[in-house]
């Protein structure tokens, strides 16, 4: 178990060079399919396998959340993932920012023109003075709906409303 510290972000442009950067598709399948914001996802990341449970670990704060992960087969990959549950596919790069990775998720299928931003920090002091890029809009890290959990199984329609209020344009 690790405690993940982390910001999220709307992409307001794709910065210079992330076409040239580090990539993998990653499909991800939240359990059970009938939780509203499922916590338990299986992951195919490239040639990887995994099974992840993230849970806030106090209060409403989604920057500090406590994640267990157990590496699969590729032959286990492929009996979980039968398992009826919401899904999505993206391209994350990995994008060097200033001595971080900025980890770009660009959404695909009904999810097309979805693209966040998360960075991920060591420790606390940091993630709170971290100044957001200017290739983002917008600090999204508390917004319930656009996290993992929340966005499986969706299209891009069902979070446009949430998207337009904030002037998100597709990228």
């Amino acid at each position: 178990m690790e405690i993940e510290l982390e910001r999220t972000f709307l992409l307001k442009y794709k910065p210079k060079g992330l076409e040239e950067s580090e990539s993998k598709e990653i499909i991800d399948i939240y359990i059970p399919d009938s939780s509203p914001h499922a916590v338990l996802r299986i992951r195919k990341a490239g040639d990887k396998y995994f099974i992840t449970k993230k849970t806030i670990i106090s209060g409403t704060d989604s920057s500090e959340m406590q994640e267990q992960t157990i590496p699969l087969s590729k032959e286990e990959w492929e009996a979980l993932s039968t398992l009826k549950g919401r899904r999505f596919r993206k391209i994350r790069h990995y994008y060097p920012f200033e001595g971080k990775t900025a980890e770009i998720d660009v959404y695909l299928d009904g999810l097309e023109g979805l693209v966040v931003v998360d960075f991920e920090f060591t420790n606390i002091e940091d993630k709170n003075k971290f100044q957001m890029p200017d290739f983002c809009l917008l600090d999204v890290t508390q917004e319930e709906t656009t996290a993992g959990g929340m966005l499986a199984g969706k299209e891009y329609k069902d979070i446009e409303s949430f998207l337009n209020q904030h002037n998100y344009k597709k990228v």
